[in-house]
């Protein structure tokens, strides 16, 4: 029977200042899909590596496999298809890991059906598993993840994603230490109201960001690069937060902040040698405190999911 299958990249939420609406896709990690028409109707999940058995093995409880019913039903089709599911990258990790999931089935099933849906159109279906998996439906993971690039979010409910140019040489370096946060936690701590005066700053660091990456101006992305609002919330969350982020800064980081909802740190630079110096430094301050810890180092991904087989 044919199959398509794809990688989708992990993605780094958030930026720093622009909570829920800025979001950029890198280039590893990721998660790797293998979907196959099969002759009974209805979704199979037959296999999923990476996720150490905590993932549900039921299509409509799993992001990949809801997402696949979704399809199904969009297009009106009877057909049956099964997934294979590769987690390459760390659950409730900061970096999109369901979104990346949701991706890579989407684009995969989507390619097997002759791409009848456009990727505005396959956005709309990733958001519903985006809200399966986290209780919102919002799209600064799972935009990146399936256009690629460093976007704007202006919109969730209809989206409108606006793509914001990005700078040569600019390299994310990002560290995870292996604890677990869930998003949903880490959104419930978050307090309703902001005061004017921080929420004032915000605005203009979200405004800053835009125009130093239009402006392809390194110092303003740099100066833009402060949350005033969300990291000091969840910084608590994340064991020597502000440590591993003065390591990053020393060395030469133009920003660090949390990834999505964390534990994941990120960094920008503009340089690999930088964005690799970056890493051992926020490396070795975990090291210092026994918390084991995965480093990846990675241009933005401009291209979003790729298709690395197909058969049949």
């Amino acid at each position: 029977m044919k199959s398509v299958t794809v990688f989708a990249p992990a993605t780094v939420a958030n930026v720093a200042c622009g909570f829920d609406i800025f979001g950029f896709a890198v280039n590893e990690p990721g998660d790797v899909a293998k979907v196959t028409l099969r002759e009974n109707p209805g979704v199979e999940i037959t296999r999923i590596t990476g996720d150490n058995g905590k993932l549900p093995r039921t299509a409509e409880k799993n992001t990949a496999g809801f997402t696949a019913l979704r399809y199904l039903e969009t297009i009106q089709s009877q057909q049956g298809v099964s997934i294979e599911l590769h987690k390459k990258m760390p659950l409730s990790s900061g970096l999109g890991s369901s979104a990346a999931s949701a991706v890579a089935v989407l684009f995969a099933i989507n390619t097997l059906f002759d791409n009848r849906l456009t990727k505005s159109e396959l956005l709309s279906i990733a958001l519903q598993s985006e809200k399966l998996a986290c209780g919102a439906a919002h799209a600064d993971n799972a935009a990146p993840a399936l256009f690629g690039g460093f976007l704007l979010i202006r919109e969730n409910n209809p989206p409108d994603i606006v793509e914001l140019p990005v700078p040569e040489n600019l390299y994310c370096t990002i560290i995870h230490p292996e604890i677990e946060i869930n998003t949903v936690d880490a959104r419930n701590i978050l307090a309703p109201n902001v005061p004017l005066k921080d929420a004032v700053k915000q605005w203009a660091n979200t405004a800053g960001l835009v125009a130093g990456l239009y402006r392809k101006d390194l110092t303003l992305i740099s100066r833009s690069m402060n949350d005033y609002i969300i990291e000091p919330q969840r910084a608590k969350l994340i064991p020597h937060f502000y440590e591993i982020k003065k390591a990053a800064l020393d060395r030469g980081a133009l920003g660090c902040s949390i990834s999505g909802s964390g534990p994941s740190l990120f960094a920008l630079s503009n340089s690999q040698e930088i964005a690799q110096k970056i890493a051992g430094s926020m490396s070795a301050v975990l090291a210092n405190y026994n918390i084991c810890n995965q480093i990846y180092i990675s241009t933005i991904n401009t291209e979003g999911p790729k298709i690395i087989a197909q058969e049949g």
